[in-house]
């Protein structure tokens, strides 16, 4: 299932749900549907440059590549091709780090599963 994050001050970010279920657990938010006003923005990001700053000091601990996607089953992706092809947790955040920051400097809310 898809999670699209919303906000009038950047485009559209999409993400497989349980890609973006590590995210939204840091932010103690449900993957269903939520809102991240303005006002939590701040600390929002705070959290997750926090996690990404802790995943680059121990990336033996980081979330790796999930070789169980749609798209990997499609393509018939081995587990070696998988951890060859590793997607970090600071690479699936930034997407969303940087909507954050642009719904923070224009006071606009982020908005999912509406």
């Amino acid at each position: 299932m898809l999670i699209s994050f919303k906000s009038k001050s950047s485009p559209a970010v999409l993400m497989y749900q349980e890609h973006a279920q590590r995210i939204l657990d840091i932010l103690h938010k449900n993957p269903t549907r939520g809102v991240i006003t303005p006002e939590e923005a701040g600390a929002a990001l705070a959290l997750l440059e926090q996690e990404v700053a802790e995943t680059r000091l121990h990336p033996e601990n980081d979330v790796e590549h999930d070789v169980h996607t749609p798209e990997a089953r499609e393509a018939g992706e081995t587990a070696e091709h998988a951890l060859a092809q590793r997607v970090h947790f600071s690479q699936r955040a930034f997407p969303l780090m940087e909507m954050l920051r642009s719904a923070k400097a224009e006071g606009e809310s982020i908005i999912w599963g509406i």
